[in-house]
């Protein structure tokens, strides 16, 4: 599928955020992240759900971009900030702030003071796919908003894939920016890439099937955001 770009050159960050709140571009998706946020888990029953896809977090002037695979239907479809209420922010965050990219180590509530310095987190898929698995069709029609951070965020110098969804997702936004690597990088955890102004850093995606199997530990995040900073 051809991916179609937006022109949108003179946009802000926050512009680009607010129309990415509004998107209803996939129907299986809008359906799913509606029913969770209508149906809730036990544990959340008093709260109010987010919902909807879920902007881009951070700092506009970031010279370090992390990205993702998609929220989590119960953590960033509940909470409305991307890695926020869910184990796999948990560790996310904990590794952030202790490299100093993050004010705090806890990510509970779009509310709780978290702020991120030189940093800025975004994900391939802006909605919850069920199981965690959004489409191809899913994955090209939302596409077009990481295209845009490129464009955005523009200090940007390291960027970090959490898995090989988003570690294939950000090299097409590197296409379409003309930057095309040969061959293409083969995505593996602390893989380093130069590819043009970045540089590419691949890393286990912190999810409970990697940190409880012990596939990623915390050093090992930690170390990835200490190659990140040695590289700004």
């Amino acid at each position: 599928m051809r991916v179609e770009r937006k022109k949108n050159s003179g946009a802000t960050i926050d512009e680009l955020n607010r129309r990415i709140v509004k998107c209803r571009l996939c129907p299986r998706l809008v359906r799913w992240r509606e029913e969770v946020a209508r149906v809730k888990r036990a544990a959340f029953a008093d709260q109010a759900y987010w919902g909807r896809p879920l902007p881009g977090f951070g700092d506009p002037n970031a010279k370090l971009w992390v990205v993702g695979l998609a929220p989590a239907a119960h953590g960033g479809n509940r909470t409305g900030r991307m890695f926020t209420g869910d184990r796999s922010g948990d560790w996310l965050y904990r590794a952030l702030f202790r490299i100093g990219f993050a004010n705090q180590p806890l990510s509970v509530s779009a509310a709780d003071g978290l702020r991120l310095d030189g940093a800025y987190i975004s994900a391939i898929v802006r909605c919850a796919p069920p199981d965690n698995k959004p489409t191809i069709l899913e994955r090209d029609r939302c596409l077009p908003y990481l295209f845009e951070e490129f464009e955005r965020l523009k200090r940007v110098r390291v960027i970090v894939a959490l898995g090989s969804f988003a570690w294939d997702g950000v090299l097409r936004g590197m296409r379409e920016r003309g930057i095309v690597l040969h061959p293409k990088p083969k995505f593996g955890h602390a893989v380093s890439v130069a590819a043009g102004p970045y540089r590419l850093i691949g890393c286990y995606h912190p999810s409970q099937q990697n940190t409880f199997t012990g596939k990623l530990s915390e050093a090992m995040l930690e170390n990835v955001f200490k190659m990140a900073r040695q590289r700004i």
